[in-house]
């Protein structure tokens, strides 16, 4: 028997249980809080799946779910597409947020090569199995500018203006875009977890399903947020938060998602020093990356440490998780990293 869930962001979860029998899906049974009518339209989504190669993807379980359904049917809360996501995730032996015991790090004020190296570090012993999923929140002790690993150093960062400013420019080893953060301005936090725990979901999939815990933690703050593909958090106030992810293959295997938070913004230093998307330093500038990102301080009215903790209680109350640290072996990897890698100019500038 397998056994597949799938928590639709922002909505219902579904649960599917089934047998593969003769490379066929076989015993389908579909569960779930979501909501459906008729109630005859739950037995045609069974049905639907009842026989479908085991290899069918998500669209393809929901094309034929859709294809069953009676005229009129309502579902509210998730769709076909989710319950062929649950169905692949069954068949691929999924592992749950709850099969875990989670380490939440929270520590002092770091350097932003350290955190770097730190994400590296963390991701590669959760893959190896050394280390339980971990989600870390970080603390800078300096502004910094973070590139994504494929961008071009030269246009995305005006090194004059990042002097200017006291600007640390670093680049990490996921993709994405630039990044600037200032200590008390940015909310960043890093979940490094096993494959297992996004397998059967596409890479854009597993951004919303590695999200859907930071939604509720703001909705439970007034915010009502969503997930934009392919890597944003946004309110209709503006986006609030990017996100950005690195695959590790070595050992079980390793996903580390990170998300960059705005609690508050510097726009005009911002477009000094960053080059994508500035109309040099201009009003027009300033106030195009204003209307783009809305900071958390003006949604919630509430200090930054205290959304920290608010995150942090939303996290534990969905899937547990103990405190825990950084450990000496770990940190030791990870300033030789810092200091190596992440400090040299042929990593910062291997796009140059």
């Amino acid at each position: 028997m397998h056994h597949g869930e799938y928590k639709v962001p922002g909505g219902k979860l579904v649960v599917v249980d089934l047998e593969v029998t003769d490379a066929a899906l076989r015993g389908v049974r579909v569960a779930g809080d979501f909501f459906l009518e008729p109630d005859e339209a739950l037995d045609a989504i069974n049905g639907a799946l009842e026989g479908a190669p085991a290899d069918t993807d998500a669209r393809g379980l929901a094309a034929r779910i859709d294809a069953a359904l009676p005229a009129g049917a309502v579902l509210f809360g998730f769709s076909s597409e989710a319950v062929g996501v649950a169905v692949r995730r069954a068949v691929a032996g999924a592992a749950e947020w709850t099969d875990f015991g989670w380490r939440i790090i929270h520590e002092g004020p770091q350097p932003p090569a350290l955190h770097m190296a730190l994400d590296e570090v963390l991701t590669h012993e959760v893959a190896a199995g050394r280390r339980p999923p971990t989600l870390r929140v970080w603390e800078w002790d300096r502004p910094a500018v973070i590139i994504g690993s494929f961008q071009s150093l030269r246009n995305e960062v005006d090194e004059r203006g990042a002097e200017r400013h006291g600007v640390t420019v670093v680049r990490r080893i996921s993709g994405g875009g630039a990044m600037f953060v200032e200590p008390g301005n940015t909310i960043t936090y890093s979940l490094c977890v096993p494959q297992s725990l996004v397998q059967g979901l596409t890479f854009a999939e597993s951004y919303a399903y590695l999200d859907d815990w930071v939604l509720a933690a703001l909705g439970a703050m007034g915010i009502k947020a969503w997930y934009k593909p392919l890597n944003d958090i946004a309110t209709d106030a503006g986006k609030v938060a990017g996100a950005a992810q690195k695959r590790v293959i070595s050992g079980a295997g390793a996903v580390l998602h990170h998300v960059t938070m705005s609690y508050d913004i510097d726009a005009a230093k911002m477009v000094e020093v960053l080059r994508i998307g500035r109309e040099k330093v201009s009003d027009k500038g300033i106030a195009s990356a204003e209307k783009r990102v809305d900071p958390l301080r003006r949604q919630t009215g509430l200090p930054r440490a205290e959304v920290i903790e608010r995150m942090i209680a939303s996290f534990r109350a969905r899937y547990g998780g103990a405190d825990d640290v950084v450990s000496d072996a770990e940190l030791a990897r990870a300033q030789e990293l810092a200091a190596g890698k992440f400090s040299s100019a042929e990593w910062l500038g291997r796009v140059p």
